[in-house]
């Protein structure tokens, strides 16, 4: 008689529970100011962004692929909505929310994640570096301009979660100060801003919903566009979270079930009327590195924390100080970035380009504020220095006979390398039999087939016959395919 084993949940864990849950407190905390922040973004109202980051929040946790990731509004989503908020109001907003969803979830299941193996190194450190400064520049404004008890209080955030974690870890560090600060100033009466000072907090659960837009083709023509970018946006932040998560746990993820479940989660969030979301990587850090989270169970409850936190305990929640949860997103933003990266011993070692294509990266994505524009433009840097580094790598040599010459060809042969193999060639000195040697050469694409075409002809031209050899199976099938189709018609 066989006898089938369950595997244990790991969150049932006492020690993985305390751990997971006290997570999912201080990331909810943090979640707050965010989202109301995103809120104010986006154009919508603060409660639309905190209902946002619960649904989000909640429904990942069951349908994503990466357990401890934390997903929520987030500010590139709101960049991509506000314009359609600002001029076409609300109902399209969600619309576009749900439309941007269903996108997601086609994206994912045709295999979208794949591609996250095309982004190089250079690019991935380049966007938690990025990554790292906007969280930082996030909080700068935050510190100008307001009352001076802020300065000392900020500060003493600081000390506490940096030598906290010496007494004891049991506790996360970043909850203590948040508690500390917090308890101090309201016992002192100290006046700083505080989290109520961002926007009123969420009364009652989001109730389910259809988009107030007429259903047409015609509104389907306008949000289209915008769900598109919504969708890609999205799965691009989520996809690269997802990668550096799994690389801080040394653990894998599904990518395909993270992209499908970004969408689910979306269309979720659109019909409970939030503005949609995607991974939040700063977020994430307090939960994964700092926590030390790696369940699921941190992530569904930093949602639910965040709406009991806004339901329950409103009251308390809109007294803590934003220079505690300053204080704990500046120390994310230090842990977070690679500084190994721009030491200079790592930077003499480095190729120039690998060094070019990272500040390529968070150059665009400081600029622009969006981490998918600058991994798009990295990665595609990174492509074209590769292409360009592979291209020098073609060498033709020539062994010459009395009635014969045979050209070796050594490289990968594609467009950026066979463009000048036309010119490796003496045409009118070389004897009648002209033999091209393949073996240690491959043709990767129709640009080469188009180059050889083009030396043949120029031989043939001259009363010489060429024959080409060595063809490996891929570039034999290749040639015999297009050798002679790609000439334009006259």
């Amino acid at each position: 008689m066989s006898t089938v084993s369950l595997r244990r949940p790991a969150w049932l864990s006492p020690r993985v529970a305390r751990i997971e849950v006290l997570g999912g407190l201080v990331v909810a905390l943090a979640l707050i100011p965010e989202a109301i922040s995103f809120s104010v973004i986006a154009g919508v109202d603060p409660r639309v962004g905190l209902c946002a980051s619960f649904t989000m929040a909640v429904v990942i946790a069951f349908v994503g692929g990466r357990p401890a990731m934390i997903s929520a509004a987030t500010g590139a989503i709101a960049l991509v909505v506000a314009p359609l908020a600002r001029e076409h109001g609300f109902g399209y907003l969600v619309a576009t929310v749900v439309l941007g969803g269903l996108f997601q979830i086609v994206l994912g299941s045709l295999g979208v994640a794949k591609l996250m193996r095309f982004v190089p190194r250079s690019v991935m450190v380049g966007f938690v570096n990025a990554l790292a400064i906007l969280i930082f520049l996030a909080q700068v404004p935050e510190l100008i301009d307001v009352p001076w008890p802020v300065y000392p209080l900020f500060a003493g955030g600081l000390a506490l979660m940096v030598f906290f974690p010496r007494l004891t870890k049991a506790v996360p560090a970043p909850l203590v100060s948040i508690v500390v600060l917090t308890a101090l100033t309201i016992a002192a009466g100290i006046a700083v801003p505080t989290v109520g000072d961002k926007g009123a907090l969420p009364s009652a659960l989001p109730m389910p919903g259809i988009p107030d837009v007429p259903f047409t083709f015609g509104t389907l023509g306008l949000i289209a566009p915008y769900a598109l970018a919504f969708a890609l946006v999205g799965l691009m932040e989520s996809l690269m979270t997802a990668k550096l998560v799994d690389d801080l746990t040394d653990t894998r993820s599904n990518k395909t079930r993270e992209a499908v479940g970004q969408g689910i989660a979306n269309v979720v969030t659109g019909i409970f009327g939030g503005m949609g979301g995607c991974a939040m990587i700063g977020q994430t850090m307090i939960n994964v590195k700092v926590a030390g989270s790696r369940t699921r169970l941190s992530t569904f409850l930093a949602g639910a924390f965040l709406m009991v936190l806004c339901l329950v305990f409103g009251p308390v929640v809109s007294q803590i100080p934003m220079a505690a949860l300053v204080a704990v997103m500046v120390l994310v933003a230090f842990g977070t970035f690679d500084w190994h990266s721009i030491a200079p011993a790592t930077l003499k070692r480095m190729p120039v380009g690998e060094v070019a294509v990272m500040a390529v990266t968070v150059g665009i994505v400081v600029a622009t504020s969006n981490l998918a524009i600058g991994v798009v433009v990295g990665s595609i840097t990174a492509m074209v220095i590769f292409a360009r580094r592979v291209a020098h790598l073609v060498e033709v040599t020539a062994v010459r006979e009395p009635e014969s010459v045979r050209y070796s060809v050594t490289g990968a042969l594609f467009f950026a390398s066979s463009n000048d193999l036309v010119y490796q060639f003496d045409y009118a000195d070389d004897p009648v039999r002209v033999v091209i040697d393949l073996s240690a050469a491959h043709i990767w694409d129709a640009s080469t087939v188009a180059s050889l075409d083009a030396i043949t002809t120029k031989y043939e031209a001259r009363g010489k016959t060429v024959e080409i050899v060595g063809l490996n199976k891929h570039s034999a099938a290749m040639h015999e395919t297009l050798s002679g189709e790609l000439a334009a018609s006259g």
